[in-house]
């Protein structure tokens, strides 16, 4: 698996070839031709690794999407990742505190948890990551989202508005 990824995206089960050949594809019109590419042996979990501005790539992609939908066939989300450390619990708190130190006073968040083939809970990393940010707690319409997204021994965290996240399925339109 590739580690040292900055963008996560899901697929079908057991489409994740597809889903790779389309993302690289869909890198490529986005203007990024050399970007590596893994399944990561989770099914319908891919990762890359762009040498673009992974929050850039995500509004790159949406324009594709909304040009030519039809270019969106097995990708199903993509999100950007900022840091990738080691699945413990010191490292994602430490990662989780540095990103939200860039949040302003009045900004408000929540912590979300997708955690694949790993033992720690996701309360646990929820309640240890929130703790170390002195900010307002908003559950539901937050302003940014610290999102912790396991996939075994790695862990990808990125601090971002909703609005940074594709959903192809939600925002495609034929």
């Amino acid at each position: 698996m590739l580690q040292d990824f900055n963008l996560l995206a899901t697929t079908y089960r057991r489409f994740e070839r597809k889903g790779c050949a389309e993302l690289e594809y869909l890198l490529g019109q986005a203007g990024d031709s050399e970007a590596g590419l893994a399944r990561t042996g989770i099914s319908g979990v891919i990762v890359a690794k762009t040498v673009l501005d992974p929050l850039e790539v995500i509004g790159k992609l949406r324009g594709i999407l909304v040009e030519r939908p039809y270019e969106f066939r097995f990708l199903l989300r993509v999100i950007p990742v900022e840091r990738v450390v080691k699945t413990e619990m010191s490292e994602i708190v430490s990662a989780g505190r540095e990103l939200a130190a860039g949040m302003a006073e009045d900004e408000t968040f929540r912590v979300t948890v997708e955690k694949r083939f790993t033992e720690i809970s996701g309360n646990a990393i929820i309640k240890a990551v929130a703790a170390e940010i002195k900010r307002k707690v908003n559950l539901s319409n937050p302003d940014r989202i610290v999102l912790v997204e396991i996939l075994g021994g790695f862990a990808g965290i990125s601090l971002i508005r909703k609005s940074e996240m594709l959903h192809v399925l939600k925002e495609k339109v034929l």
